[in-house]
C-alpha cells in the first residue's frame, strides 16, 4: 500500500476564509499508563505557502528513531505549537474523552498565547467527534476530519509533536518502575506490560479506572 504523503492542498483552501487555522492531533488514548497528549500546530497563510516539512507523516508513520528530527522540523516550519496534557489522574476521574477535551484546550492556549486569537480560527481536528469544544473556557469553531493525520500537514506536524512529547515521557518515566517496561511500551498494553500489572499491581501513572488487566495486548 502506498504511502499517503499529507500535503496543504485542504489548509490552503480553508485559509482563504480563516486567518489562520489551529491544527490539533492526540496520542495515548488508548494506553494503559500515563498522561494522553494533544499536539497543537498554528497555521497561516505564510506558512501554508511554505513547503511540507521533509519526513512528514503522521506519527504512527514515522520511524522511532527519525520522528525527533521529523518533530523538531515541524516545529521551526509551524508559527507557533504545544502540547497539552490531560493526566491520568484526570483520566480517571472525567473519562478519556473529557481529558482528551482538557488536553487539547491545554494545547490551544499555550499554542496561541499572546499572539494568536483562538476564537477566529477555525480548529482543525483529526478524527470524527468535537471533544474540545465543550471544554474550552472560549467559542471555538471546530471542523472533524478523518484521516487529517494522513492527509492534512498541519494535522501530521501536530501528530507528531505529540507523540515525541508523550514517548519522551514516558521513557522518563520507565526507571522508577523498570518492570513495567515503559521505555518499549510507552504505556500501551504489551504483553510484557500486562504480565507486570499482574504480577506487581498498579503504579500511580496507570489508569486504575480502566479493566487493565483485561485489556487487549496491542503489540
Amino acid at each position: 500500500m502506498a504511502v499517503v504523503e499529507p500535503s496543504l492542498v485542504l489548509e490552503r483552501r480553508l485559509l482563504r476564509e480563516h486567518s489562520h487555522l489551529i491544527a490539533l492531533d492526540e496520542v495515548g488514548r488508548g494506553a494503559l499508563a500515563g498522561p494522553v497528549a494533544v499536539g497543537a500546530t498554528v497555521v497561516d497563510a505564510a506558512a501554508a505557502r511554505r513547503r511540507v516539512p521533509q519526513g512528514l507523516r503522521d506519527s504512527k508513520l514515522v520511524p522511532e528513531k527519525r520522528r525527533p528530527e521529523v518533530a523538531d522540523r515541524a516545529g521551526a516550519w509551524a508559527p507557533a505549537s504545544a502540547v497539552g496534557w490531560a493526566s491520568s489522574a484526570e483520566i480517571d476521574e472525567v473519562g478519556i474523552m473529557r481529558a482528551l477535551g482538557l488536553a487539547a484546550s491545554r494545547a490551544i492556549i499555550a499554542a496561541c498565547g499572546d499572539a494568536w486569537e483562538a476564537s477566529t480560527a477555525l480548529v482543525i481536528l483529526d478524527g470524527n467527534h468535537d471533544y474540545v469544544s465543550a471544554v474550552h473556557p472560549g467559542r471555538l469553531t471546530v471542523r472533524s476530519i478523518i484521516k487529517a493525520d494522513r492527509d492534512c500537514a498541519s494535522v501530521a506536524a501536530a501528530s507528531v509533536l505529540a507523540k515525541v512529547a508523550r514517548d519522551a515521557l514516558m521513557v522518563d518515566l520507565a526507571p522508577e518502575f523498570p518492570h513495567y517496561q515503559w521505555e518499549r511500551n510507552k504505556g500501551y498494553a504489551s504483553i510484557e506490560h500486562r504480565e507486570a500489572i499482574r504480577l506487581r499491581g498498579l503504579t500511580r501513572h496507570h489508569r486504575s479506572s480502566w479493566a487493565i488487566a483485561d485489556a487487549p495486548t496491542l503489540f
